[in-house]
């Protein structure tokens, strides 16, 4: 394990302009550091969830024009790809790390999975640590805090699920580029595992 933690530079690489040198900058900063993190987390929680995970690190491969915004490492039980399935991730925007569970816009069992979500609104309300978000858009930085959401608030989530078909659901923590940037490796990879237990119930779930 070779995972050196993140710096400054890896956030600054999201200012660069332009999608080739942004590209280039991503390659040789970011995405060795998320390969690391795929190698370590992969046995992780293949361990937790009892599946064999498969690392997949963004490639940005369709992008002919606008340079990407973040990158990420997603862990899903298909060496081949992971939007279909129920997966984790962890990933950089300009701004922070993001430590998820995720159900994509592509998963062909979103509907019935916002229903088990339904089903489990009070435990779900309840048991998620307070200093989590939620999201239901990969593609755009802002949060929900789950300590600000009200519980139809949360309902309302779990409902769109069922009845958007862009709708998605992610769930975990924002770490801030500060606070990221001053964590040793060692200190990163105990949060993210941490993090990743108290996600466990969402995989078994969906």
């Amino acid at each position: 394990m070779t995972f050196s933690g993140f710096t400054n530079d890896d956030f600054s690489v999201f200012t660069i302009d332009g999608l080739d040198e942004r590209m280039d900058a991503l390659k040789t900063t970011i995405r060795p550091k998320l390969e690391d993190l795929g190698k370590h987390f992969s046995g992780v929680l293949s361990a937790e969830t009892g599946h064999e995970m498969f690392p997949h690190v963004a490639r940005h491969a369709r992008r002919t024009k606008n340079p990407p915004n973040d990158t990420w490492v997603a862990f899903a039980s298909n060496p081949r790809g992971y939007k279909m399935l129920p997966h984790f991730q962890i990933g950089l925007w300009e701004t922070h790390v993001f430590i998820w569970f995720a159900l994509i816009y592509e998963a062909p069992n979103k509907e019935e999975f916002g229903k088990t979500l339904e089903n489990h609104l009070d435990q779900m309300y309840d048991e998620i640590p307070q200093d989590f978000v939620w999201s239901g858009d990969h593609t755009k930085p802002d949060v929900y805090k789950h300590s600000e959401l009200s519980k139809d608030e949360l309902l309302n989530l779990f409902n769109r699920l069922q009845t958007v078909k862009k709708a998605e659901i992610l769930c975990g923590v924002n770490i801030s580029r500060e606070k990221a940037v001053n964590m040793n490796a060692q200190e990163f990879l105990s949060l993210a595992d941490n993090v990743f237990k108290k996600l466990l119930p969402f995989y078994k779930m969906a």
